[in-house]
């Protein structure tokens, strides 16, 4: 599941320089920010979800430590920051082709299943960035039920969709 985590975000171009307009529109911290906020979303940050994403950036992006720690900041700051998704989804929208953005949120659908928990407001989170980066509901219901055929859960949602 993580697999295709680490090879889309591979895929990401970083931007350049060290300026925050350059963080704003790097697409590793818009990723990353967003799978931080769909986590979040329940109001629990679990540690095995932190774990699991640390993880998969080390891998991706070969960083530990230090570096490791300040992509995690940056997107941690510019997702507290942020007044909305659209910050974000933009700078995805940019840089992904529509199968990469369908894949996207397979991924934020495999974030949400990390920790075999699906809360109504985390389903509202993945909902509101598909719309924001134009991917339509059949898409998005198509990618939960592939990511929740492969993985069991446990709902706490209200039975939407």
């Amino acid at each position: 599941m993580f697999d295709r985590l680490l090879s889309f975000l591979q895929g990401l171009p970083a931007s350049s320089g060290d300026s925050d307009r350059a963080d704003q529109d790097d697409p590793r911290i818009a990723a990353t920010a967003l799978m931080l906020h769909v986590i979040d979303a329940d109001g629990i940050r679990k540690d095995s979800e932190k774990n699991r994403l640390k993880e998969l950036l080390a891998a991706t992006y070969d960083v530990e430590g230090a570096n490791l720690s300040a992509l995690l900041k940056d997107a941690e700051r510019a997702e507290q920051e942020a007044i909305d998704l659209y910050a974000f989804t933009s700078v995805l929208k940019r840089h992904l082709d529509d199968a990469s953005r369908v894949n996207f949120i397979e991924i934020m659908w495999e974030m949400v299943f990390a920790d075999g928990v699906l809360h109504e407001l985390e389903d509202n989170v993945v909902w509101r960035v598909a719309e924001l980066i134009g991917v339509g509901q059949r898409d998005r219901i198509a990618m939960r039920q592939r990511v929740e055929s492969k993985i069991g859960r446990k709902t706490e949602d209200t039975g939407k969709e």
